[in-house]
């Protein structure tokens, strides 16, 4: 009987630690560093404002003006962001963005937005998609690619 408590709080003490470790995980971005759809959209939509380098990390270049690099979690498309920041002038505005799912589940966002801030982007941005592509930024009519 004595085996058993031992088991048992042994047990839960690794499931407290697998909990509080689960808990504390940090996002490479802050809030500040949040888009939202709307507010690019306008600069886009605006012909007075200097527009931003914006960069697709997702499965394809939807918004209007972006570049396509490829999903961040793929090895190579780090590899191509990686060249393509290295010929920007590091206090240009640049807004990533993937939409292929919800931020939480995205495979994408996370090694391409640890890249940029890795090489010094003082302004890096990371466009808010909370839901997907298609119902942030296509169903309300922002401008897409041709």
């Amino acid at each position: 009987m004595k085996n058993i408590k031992h088991f048992l709080l042994l047990f839960s003490f690794m499931l407290l630690s697998l909990s509080s470790q689960a808990q504390t995980k940090e996002e490479p971005w802050t809030a500040s560093q949040l888009m939202p759809t709307k507010e690019l959209a306008d600069i886009i939509n605006n012909p007075k404002v200097e527009k931003p380098l914006i960069i697709n990390i997702g499965p394809q270049a939807v918004i209007k003006g972006s570049v396509d690099v490829g999903p961040g979690k793929e090895k190579d498309n780090i590899k191509k962001l990686e060249k393509m920041l290295s010929k920007e002038d590091k206090n240009r505005e640049v807004v990533l963005y993937c939409g292929c799912c919800p931020f939480d589940k995205c495979p994408n966002i996370r090694p391409a937005f640890s890249l940029i801030k890795e090489k010094g982007f003082a302004k890096a941005k990371l466009l808010d998609v909370p839901k997907n592509i298609k119902t942030n930024w296509i169903d309300p009519g922002y401008p897409v690619n041709e």
